[in-house]
C-alpha cells in the first residue's frame, strides 16, 4: 500500500491524469478478462432461471464471489476507508434500486446483454451491441440531467434511507462479508468444475473479480495522496459511458477522471483479447435478430441503470462488494426482472423474438 501511494504521489502527471490512467489500467484488465471469460449476467440469469446453472452462472458467481471477498479484505484492513465509499457514506434510494434494477433486468434480456457486456461486444465487432450501447448511454444522460431526470428523481424519492441503514457492514456480524465472499467463491469454483469450465477460464473470471478490487484500491490510494478531490470508486458503466459520450460531443477537451479512462480501457482490452483469440468479427442487425427489442431494452437499461445507481456491474458487483444495501437490492431486482422477462420471452412474443438467441 505504501509503495502504491508513493508511486501515485509522483509529480510527473496531474492528479486527474493519474485517475484517468488508473481507469485505463482497470479497464484493460476488465475488458480483456470479460471478453475471454464471456462474463454476462444475462446468460447467467437465463441458466439460473432455466433450472440449469452452467458455465455462465459459474463465471458470474466467480466474479461476484472473488470481488466480494477481496474488497471485504480491503475494508476490514482499513485500506479502503468506509467513509470514503459513496455507497456506504451517503443516503440512498431503495425505491430506485428496486424499480430501476427490475427495469435494467428486463432491458438486458431484451437487448441481449447488460451495459458492460454491450461495451465488450462492441469492441469485438458487434455493431448491434455498439448501436444499442450508444442508445443506453443517451437515455442514461437524459435520466441524469435531461428530460427524464424529473421522473428519476420522483421515483428515487419514494423510499430513501440514510448511510447507516445503507451500510450492511454495520448490521452484520464482524467479518460476515469475508465469510460470505469466501463461501460464494468456493461454491463458484465447485460449479465451475462441475460445468467443466476449465482452469484457464476459472482463473480469468477470478482475475475479473479482482479488477473490481483493483479499482477500489487505486482510487483509494490516489485519494490519500492527492491534493485535489478524488472520488473513491471502481468499475461501473452507465454513468461513465454517458459522461464520456457527452464530453466527446459537447467539450473541446475531455475532463480527465477515472470513469473517462475506464470506458476506452475496457474497449481496448476487449478488442485486444478478441484479436488475439481470433474472435473479432463484424455482426449487424438482420431479419433473425430484429431491432425493436434492442431499442426497448436499451431504453429500459439506460433509465433503469441511472435510477438504480448503476448497471449490473456498477451496482451489482462493485456496489455489492462493499455490502451496500441499495446495491444488493438492485442486484436482486435485476435477477427477478430478467427472470420474469425471460419467462415471457419463452412464450415467444412476435415483436421481440425468442430470448435465447445468442448475443
Amino acid at each position: 500500500m505504501e509503495f502504491l501511494e508513493n508511486l501515485l504521489a509522483t509529480d510527473l502527471v496531474s492528479d486527474p491524469a493519474k485517475a484517468a490512467l488508473c481507469g485505463i489500467l482497470v479497464g484493460l484488465v476488465f475488458g480483456a478478462c470479460a471478453q475471454a471469460s464471456r462474463f454476462c449476467l444475462r446468460s447467467a440469469s437465463i441458466e439460473f432461471w432455466g433450472g440449469k446453472p452452467g458455465p455462465s452462472f459459474a463465471i458470474w458467481l466467480l466474479v461476484f464471489g472473488s470481488a466480494l471477498l477481496f474488497v471485504q479484505i480491503l475494508l476490514s484492513s482499513g485500506i479502503l476507508p468506509v467513509n470514503e465509499v459513496r455507497q456506504l457514506s451517503s443516503a440512498g434510494t431503495l425505491s430506485g434500486a428496486i424499480i430501476g434494477g427490475a427495469m435494467f433486468g428486463v432491458g438486458m434480456i431484451l437487448a441481449r446483454g447488460c451495459a458492460s457486456r454491450l461495451l465488450v461486444l462492441s469492441a469485438t465487432g458487434n455493431l448491434r451491441a455498439l448501436m444499442t450501447g450508444l442508445l443506453v448511454t443517451v437515455i442514461a444522460q437524459a435520466a441524469l440531467t435531461g428530460l427524464l431526470s424529473p421522473l428519476r428523481l420522483e421515483l428515487s424519492a419514494l423510499w430513501s434511507v440514510g448511510p447507516d441503514a445503507r451500510n450492511l457492514n454495520l448490521h452484520l456480524p464482524a467479518y460476515a462479508g469475508l465469510v460470505v465472499g469466501g463461501v460464494l467463491l468456493a461454491l463458484a469454483v465447485f460449479l465451475a468444475w462441475r460445468a467443466a469450465l476449465g482452469t484457464g477460464r476459472t482463473l480469468i473470471s477470478i482475475v475479473l473479480g479482482g479488477s473490481i478490487t483493483l479499482g477500489w484500491l487505486l482510487t483509494a490510494s490516489l485519494a490519500h495522496v492527492s491534493f485535489e478531490p478524488v472520488s473513491v470508486l471502481s468499475v461501473t458503466f452507465t454513468g461513465p459511458s454517458a459522461d464520456t459520450l457527452m464530453a466527446l460531443i459537447t467539450q473541446p477537451a475531455i475532463p480527465l477522471e477515472f470513469g473517462v479512462g475506464l470506458v476506452p480501457g475496457v474497449a481496448l482490452g476487449s478488442f485486444a483479447s478478441a484479436v488475439l483469440r481470433k474472435e473479432f468479427h463484424v455482426q449487424v442487425f438482420d431479419q433473425s435478430t430484429g431491432m425493436v427489442r434492442y431499442v426497448v431494452g436499451a431504453v429500459l437499461m439506460g433509465f433503469g441503470g441511472m435510477l438504480a445507481g448503476g448497471c449490473a456491474v456498477g451496482a451489482g458487483v462493485t456496489g455489492g462488494s462493499v455490502l451496500s444495501l441499495t446495491a444488493w437490492l438492485a442486484l436482486l431486482a435485476m435477477w427477478l426482472g430478467s427472470g420474469a422477462c425471460q419467462w415471457l420471452m419463452e412464450r415467444r412474443t412476435p415483436a421481440f423474438g425468442n430470448g435465447r438467441v445468442a448475443s
